[in-house]
């Protein structure tokens, strides 16, 4: 509580669907201001807008949360986008950041940015060991730019900037949108959709092998304000649950919440994305106390149950 009401901190993305999470726990610590800085009046891939951000906001500490995200679907529809426009945000804030004299600078990056066949569970010093996932390769590439920038601003600049791993996110006021969403709103809303027509099937990308881990945003926002406050060294830190679940027993788990009772159907033809995915979260746990407390089964029913009271 004492640390916060002495910070002046700037949120990026924090009108989204993490950053709503982040600056309403900020403001519940005491924190001395937060400015929730949404695309819609700071476009940051415009230097102009970030100048007018750091002006605005007078930060002592910038959350980087803004990103240009979506399922596979999306990332192979805009691999350009998604890499200009993450990179040029993330580059741009940093260094008007440095400039401007902030104190510390908290950069969240993305499991993407993991190698394709990182060893399971992945461990931060993996980051290096291959190139990631192709679907979603440029993302996870551009947003890799800020652990690189971050290590780069602290040794010749002494510029105190850290860098996070979380895991997918899922929770109450995630992204629905059948063009852009993750797995879960998606599948989430593909069994009410059917419920709701009638419809006796679900299609699903891939074969059901992959596995996930997935990290309640509750959760995902906790972990990130505790690493605000007690990490300050240049090792990226994984934040997670420290799971791993089939696609395919994620897909059954999710059917039984919801109540859809009919056929799966698996479309092969589509990629399954990387093949495995969970996270090795004991350097979160070691340096700054983070666990997570929410299992997989807790945070389903209360997305379901919100996603049922917004649509229902």
């Amino acid at each position: 509580m004492t640390f916060w009401k002495k910070q002046r901190v700037v949120v990026t993305g924090g009108t989204g669907f993490l950053g709503r999470v982040v600056v309403a726990k900020l403001k519940s610590l005491g924190c001395r201001r937060v400015l929730a800085a949404g695309s819609k009046d700071y476009d940051l891939r415009k230097l102009s807008a970030v100048r007018r951000l750091l002006k605005d906001g007078n930060p002592d500490m910038i959350i980087h949360l803004a990103a240009v995200v979506g399922g596979i679907g999306a990332n192979r529809l805009n691999p350009g986008k998604f890499f200009y426009d993450n990179l040029m945000m993330g580059v741009q804030l940093m260094e008007e950041a440095r400039l401007s004299g902030v104190g510390k600078f908290v950069a969240v990056g993305t499991i993407c940015a993991y190698p394709k066949f990182t060893p399971v569970p992945f461990k931060e010093d993996d980051i290096w060991s291959g190139y990631p996932e192709e679907t979603n390769a440029p993302y996870g590439l551009a947003k890799k730019m800020l652990l690189v920038q971050s290590q780069a601003y602290r040794q010749q600049y002494d510029f105190n900037s850290i860098y996070l791993l979380p895991v997918n996110l899922y929770g109450p006021g995630d992204n629905f949108s059948p063009q852009t969403s993750h797995v879960i709103p998606a599948l989430i809303k593909k069994c009410y959709d059917a419920i709701a027509r009638g419809e006796g099937s679900i299609t699903v990308w891939g074969t059901g092998k992959a596995t996930r881990e997935f990290l309640y945003v509750d959760d995902a926002a906790r972990g990130i304000l505790l690493a605000a406050e007690k990490y300050n060294k240049p090792e990226p830190v994984n934040l997670g649950a420290g799971f791993e679940i089939s696609i395919k027993d994620l897909v059954g788990l999710i059917t039984r919440l919801t109540g859809f009772k009919g056929q799966i159907k698996w479309d092969k033809a589509q990629p399954d994305g990387q093949p495995r995915r969970c996270l090795d979260t004991r350097r979160a746990r070691k340096e700054f106390g983070f666990k997570a407390k929410v299992t997989l089964a807790q945070g389903l029913s209360k997305t379901i149950q919100w996603y049922k009271k917004q649509n229902f």
